[in-house]
This record gives structure tokens, sequence and C-alpha cells, in this order.
């Protein structure tokens, strides 16, 4: 069975810093593209940043340029999030989810493409 897993989530003060955790099992991890979302609420889903099956290339939305990483351990069948410089605009649920790419493609901030998410971690920055 299919399963992604969030951990990290927690209140950090602004300015902060946090690590999330996408824990996948179930299928062959490294085939996959992974990719990082968020959602406030009373507002829309928005990408943060993905990372490719292939070559391990990345991708970020403005908003977290600069402030975010993601990495991917295939062996341990992990993506980290590392969240620096956070701000309260960043509080949000987070969500891991996983996308396979029938086509050699690069990964993509459009939820829609992603197959499988996990059950989300929430991130509250707030002093």
């Amino acid at each position: 069975q299919l399963q992604l897993v969030e951990s990290g989530g927690g209140l950090v003060q602004p300015g902060g810093s946090m690590r999330l955790s996408c824990a996948a099992s179930g299928f062959i991890f490294g085939y996959y593209h992974i990719g990082w979302f968020r959602q406030a609420p009373g507002k829309e889903r928005e990408g943060v940043s993905c990372i490719s099956s292939s070559d391990g290339s990345t991708n970020y939305a403005d908003s977290v340029k600069g402030r975010f990483t993601i990495s991917r351990d295939n062996a341990k069948n992990t993506v980290y999030l590392q969240m620096n410089s956070l701000k309260p605009e960043d509080t949000a649920v987070y969500y891991c989810a996983a996308d396979l790419p029938l086509v050699f493609r690069l990964c993509v901030l459009n939820g829609y493409e992603y197959d499988y998410w996990g059950q989300g971690t929430q991130v509250t920055v707030s002093s």
C-alpha cells in the first residue's frame, strides 16, 4: 500500500527554521517526483517545491526561493524540506505528494500532476 507520511511540523517563531520530512513506502520511490504543497485557511493550495526523480533537479515557488531547500534520500525513501527565515505567511498545512511521470519531464508545482498525497503536517509561524 502506497503511503506518504509527513512529520516535523509545529510552532516556530518568525525568522526561525524547521525541517519537514516525507517518508514514503509501498512504491518504487526513486521513480517518482516528490512535491511539497501547502494550504492556509481560506486560501487555495499552493505548490511550494518539488524534486525530480531523474536528476534531482528542483523547483521552488517564488515566495520561498532562497529560504526553503528540498532534498531527497532515495536510500531512505525520504524527502526533506528545510525551511529557513520563516514568516507568518508560511503558516499552513504542508503536504507532500508523489508524481509518476509517464514521459520524461521534470517535476512541476501543479498539484493535479500528483497521484498520491500524505495527510499533512501543520506549520505555524508566530511569536
